[in-house]
């Protein structure tokens, strides 16, 4: 299994950088929704400012001490982590409307370049949800199913690569399914629900595979591969249940045609007063 701690006794480097990467994705979100709010309007819902700082902490808890030497010798605990940094602590990440907290902080030459650059046809094609389940649901494929987690095992820079990979399809895919934030060529509910529910499926019959050891590619006990694809399984579908509550407490039928509200009070001003009549 992987060991990718950093003993030897000198500096944890391994416990040192994931906190502080966590705390400063924290205090940039914190300072960002202080600068969006500066001007005296709209006060950031304090409920995502909870959420994303709940989305932090689990994403501490899924890189420090206990789960990360758990799933550094375990392969149960991997697959905790894995649930951890690629669905749980993603939903809460995107619950807290990070890119709306980046917009409303920006001067509004700045927001309006940066919305473009969501509205245009790349970003669409990246933030669709079918392109966000390939990523998620076929990066665990390729992972579980090829030679590549028994990588990981070896190089410990595509140890975190694969970290890394989870956590930003992970947030991609609740961005797409229920972010608050707005997406780009969004589909309709019916059509997220749709994918949503392939993900669910795609989930059972990997971790239904998984626990009868057909076609995996991992050297791990059997009692562990079991343990893990029965966590896969439970801890998966209530991720999904969770984000297909956040997809109906989210949702907003005109949510597509208030693009200027995605600009701080301020800048919102400067908008009216720069366009032509």
């Amino acid at each position: 299994m992987h060991d990718h701690g950093g003993g030897g006794g000198g500096v944890p480097w391994a416990v040192v950088l994931p906190a502080a990467g966590v705390l400063l994705l924290a205090a940039a979100y914190l300072l960002l929704v202080r600068a969006g709010t500066g001007g005296g309007g709209r006060r950031h819902p304090r409920l995502r400012t909870a959420s994303f700082l709940t989305g932090c902490a689990l994403l501490a808890a899924a890189l420090l001490p206990p789960v990360a030497p758990f799933a550094h010798h375990d392969f149960r605990g991997h697959m905790l982590q894995h649930l951890l940094i690629g669905m749980y602590a993603p939903l809460a990440l995107v619950l807290g409307a990070p890119v709306t907290v980046l917009l409303r902080a920006l001067p509004a030459a700045r927001a309006r370049r940066l919305t473009a650059v969501l509205r245009s046809r790349p970003a669409a094609l990246l933030a669709h949800p079918v392109t966000a389940l390939v990523l998620t649901t076929g990066g665990l494929g390729v992972l579980y199913f090829t030679p590549l987690y028994d990588a990981t095992a070896a190089h410990p820079g595509l140890h975190w690569l694969v970290h890394a990979h989870f956590l930003a399809s992970g947030c991609l895919f609740a961005w797409a399914i229920a972010g608050p934030d707005p997406a780009p060529a969004r589909p309709g509910v019916p059509a997220r629900l749709l994918v949503l529910g392939a993900a669910i499926a795609g989930h059972a019959v990997l971790s239904q595979l998984m626990y009868g050891g057909f076609l995996v590619d991992m050297q791990a006990p059997v009692a562990q591969l079991q343990g893990a694809a029965e966590i896969m399984y439970y801890g998966g579908d209530i991720a999904e249940l969770l984000l297909a509550a956040a997809l109906v407490a989210t949702w907003r039928p005109t949510a597509s045609t208030r693009g200027v509200s995605l600009l701080g009070p301020r800048a919102r001003g400067r908008t009216r007063h720069e366009s032509t009549p």
